[in-house]
């Protein structure tokens, strides 16, 4: 196995789909083999792409308020590791941001996260990370998320927290109401035995 530190030199140096992408390559990814929660997420958006700092967005904080996480701790490679499907901005069609490069996750994902055995919660966020990590549950994002207690408490599955996605929360209250605390409370008590397990 390549270790963590070269494989991650490889993944930001990669131009493989480069032709496709219309800002250029510019991988985005937070690992480090400590990490105890994995955010398995789709592909940057073009402030994103700007920072380089994954999740630097209104999407990012939405995203940070569900899970009751403030942004010192969630850009903590160390606890937080933040792998999305497609690791370049892939640019927009009619609805929004197009879907991640599809060469992305074959070529880097198994290997990447095969570094990640520490992690001991995964949120599956959005239609193309919960058709990779969770193609048995259902065939929509709602249908997914419904079903977040299949996995719990290991795994769990949220919609993208984008803006767009507003009516999808009005229409879904249940969410906010049961999933959200549920969550919060996981992601609390998968960090603090991280600490305790650390002293």
């Amino acid at each position: 196995m390549t270790p963590l530190g070269s494989l991650l030199a490889e993944v930001r140096a990669c131009g493989r789909c480069a032709e496709h992408l219309p800002l250029g390559p510019r991988p985005v990814l937070q690992m480090h083999g400590s990490a105890r929660i994995l955010i398995a997420a789709q592909a940057p958006g073009r402030k994103v792409h700007e920072s380089g700092i994954p999740f630097d967005d209104a999407s990012g904080d939405r995203l940070r308020a569900w899970l009751g996480m403030p942004r010192e701790l969630f850009y903590d490679a160390r606890r937080v590791a933040i792998v999305p499907m497609g690791f370049c901005f892939p640019g927009t069609h009619r609805s929004g941001d197009a879907p991640p490069r599809p060469e992305c996750a074959p070529a880097w994902r198994a290997e990447l996260l095969s570094h990640l055995d520490k992690v001991r919660l995964t949120l599956v966020v959005g239609r193309y990370a919960q058709a990779h990590h969770l193609p048995q549950q259902g065939a929509s994002v709602t249908e997914t998320v419904l079903r977040w207690r299949t996995g719990w408490p290991h795994t769990v599955a949220l919609p993208h927290p984008s803006p767009r996605n507003r009516l999808w929360l009005r229409r879904n209250a249940w969410f906010e109401a049961e999933l959200l605390p549920a969550l919060r409370g996981r992601v609390a008590a998968v960090l603090e035995r991280a600490v305790v397990e650390a002293a």
